[in-house]
C-alpha cells in the first residue's frame, strides 16, 4: 500500500505496462475491484485506491465533495506520472469519473463507466441521502451499511458470492464520518449530463441487467449521448456488476482494451 494527499493506493502489475485506474463506489473500498485486478495486472499497471473517507483512506472531518474526490483522482495520475490511464469507475466512482472528464479530459486515454448515472441528485435522492446521515447519526454506520448493501446485489449473489460477505463486512467498518461526507459529496455533485456529447476518448459503458440504483435503461440513454460508445448489459447482475459477473465483464473489459489500446 502507498499513499498520495492521505489517499491509500494500491499498485500491481509493470509500470511499464498501460494504466488502469479503478475507482469504487459506495460504501466500499478497493477490493471490490478483486477479480479485476486479479484479472488485468498480467498485462497493465494496476492502480485501485480507496476513495477518501472510505476503506483506509482519511476521512478528517467528514466535510467531503465531489470536487475534492476528483481533485484526489487528479493528484494520484500526476504524483504517479501515468501517461493517459485508461479509468473505470463504479456508481459512485463514476460520478467521479465524469466530472474528471469534464475537467481534465487530456489527462486520460479512457473511460469505463459501471452502474452509474450523469444525472444530478433528485430532490427525492437528496431527500434519502438526508435519511441516511440521520440513520447513522441515530442507529450507527454498521446498521446503515447493512441495510443499504444489500439493495445493490441480487438475491443470488448475496447467498451465493464468495466475496459478498467480505464486502459486506469491509464497508460495515467504514468511518462514520467518511459515510456521511459521501452522502453529501453526492447530494451536492453537479449533473454532468451535457458534457456527454463532448467527450471525445474511448468509452465503454457497463450496466447490470437487474441494476435497480443505475437501471439499464437510463444507462442505454447515458450511452446513446456519449460518441462511439459501447453499451454492454451484464446478465446475472445488479448494481455490483464487476463483482457479481466477474468474468463477463473482464472479457467486456478486455475486447474493449484490445479495441482502442493494443
Amino acid at each position: 500500500m502507498k499513499t498520495s494527499n492521505n489517499i491509500s493506493l494500491y499498485q500491481e502489475g509493470s509500470t511499464l505496462n498501460k494504466s488502469i485506474i479503478f475507482i469504487h463506489g459506495f460504501p466500499y473500498d478497493h477490493f471490490m475491484w478483486k477479480s479485476q485486478i486479479r484479472f488485468f495486472k498480467v498485462n497493465y499497471n494496476i492502480v485501485s485506491y480507496d476513495i477518501r473517507g472510505l476503506g483506509n483512506s482519511f476521512a478528517s472531518d467528514g466535510q467531503l465533495t465531489l470536487e475534492s474526490f476528483v481533485d484526489d483522482l487528479e493528484t494520484i495520475i500526476d504524483d504517479l506520472n501515468l501517461n493517459k490511464p485508461i479509468i473505470c469507475g463504479l456508481s459512485m466512482g463514476g460520478y467521479i469519473l465524469l466530472r474528471a472528464v469534464e475537467r481534465f479530459e487530456h489527462k486520460l486515454g479512457g473511460i469505463i463507466l459501471c452502474d452509474t448515472k450523469s444525472e444530478a441528485d433528485s430532490n427525492e435522492t437528496k431527500l434519502r441521502r438526508a435519511a441516511g446521515i440521520k440513520k447513522i447519526n441515530t442507529e450507527g454506520v454498521k446498521k446503515f451499511v447493512a441495510d443499504f448493501v444489500p439493495t445493490c446485489f441480487t438475491e443470488e449473489s448475496i447467498n451465493n458470492s464468495d466475496d459478498y460477505s467480505e464486502i459486506l463486512t469491509r464497508s460495515i467498518n467504514s468511518d462514520p464520518a467518511g459515510v456521511k461526507g459521501c452522502l453529501l459529496a453526492m447530494a451536492g455533485r453537479t449533473d454532468t449530463s451535457e458534457y456527454l456529447e463532448k467527450i471525445k476518448i474511448p468509452a465503454l459503458i457497463i450496466c447490470g441487467e437487474k441494476d435497480k440504483l443505475s437501471p439499464p435503461d437510463s444507462m442505454k440513454e447515458l450511452a446513446k449521448k456519449i460518441n462511439g460508445s459501447e453499451f454492454i448489459l451484464v446478465p446475472e447482475a445488479a448494481h455490483m456488476s464487476p463483482v457479481e459477473n466477474p468474468g463477463f465483464v473482464n472479457e467486456a473489459i478486455e475486447n474493449f482494451l484490445e479495441k482502442y489500446f493494443k
